[in-house]
């Protein structure tokens, strides 16, 4: 007796209307509608401005953000698996780990320090356990954070992914203390499906001072 009736279907597996209106204009990842829509929502990216993309592969974020920026920006995109997307000249792609602190010490990642805006959309490698999924993404999210608060200028700002889970609020306050203003966000481009979310921290903070 066949079983396909109780097999659940993965929405993943087939392009839908994003992913398609994506490769048209141009980018590799659906995703790019994502860092689109947060940007229209508190107007993030500006001509001129230093940005830092963490976790960069594909690269449909960084393509969007060097379009944003213009050939006055300068963006560094950096993740452990090479881009599929192309970049115009004026960014710097690193094939490495953002947490390592070499990377910092030498080349493009330290020298253009400090950033204006600093991105990620870093996720952890899932397991199929939503509870453990949930507490991988927010370390990740809190190192990636951390990351920003030391290499943001003052007033800069950060986004970050995260899964949702019994830790946001943990993730929100600490985004709160850093940044005169917190977001959270879900761009309509996140799949029905999914529970990810994201943070802005918008004008970091002077962290010389205290928080209250």
């Amino acid at each position: 007796m066949a079983r396909h009736h109780n097999r659940r279907r993965n929405p993943y597996a087939k392009p839908d209307a994003l992913t398609q209106a994506a490769r048209a204009a141009g980018f590799t990842a659906r995703s790019v509608f994502k860092l689109e829509q947060i940007d229209q929502r508190v107007r993030l990216l500006r001509q001129g401005q230093r940005v830092l993309d963490l976790g960069a592969a594909p690269g449909s974020w960084s393509a969007y953000a060097a379009k944003r920026i213009g050939p006055a920006g300068q963006l560094v995109a950096i993740d452990l698996k090479p881009l599929k997307q192309v970049l115009p000249d004026t960014c710097q792609v690193i094939i490495g780990d953002a947490f390592d602190g070499a990377l910092l010490e030498t080349g493009p990642m330290g020298e253009l320090a400090p950033y204006s805006v600093v991105l990620s959309d870093m996720a952890p490698n899932t397991t199929g356990d939503k509870a453990t999924d949930q507490i991988r993404s927010h370390q990740l999210f809190m190192r990636a954070l951390e990351l920003a608060t030391n290499l943001l200028e003052p007033g800069g700002s950060f986004v970050g992914k995260l899964f949702m889970g019994g830790d946001f609020g943990k993730a929100r306050d600490a985004l709160r203390a850093r940044f005169t203003t917190a977001r959270t966000i879900r761009p309509k481009a996140v799949r029905a499906v999914s529970y990810e979310i994201y943070l802005v921290g918008l004008s970091l903070k002077d962290q010389s001072v205290p928080a209250s």
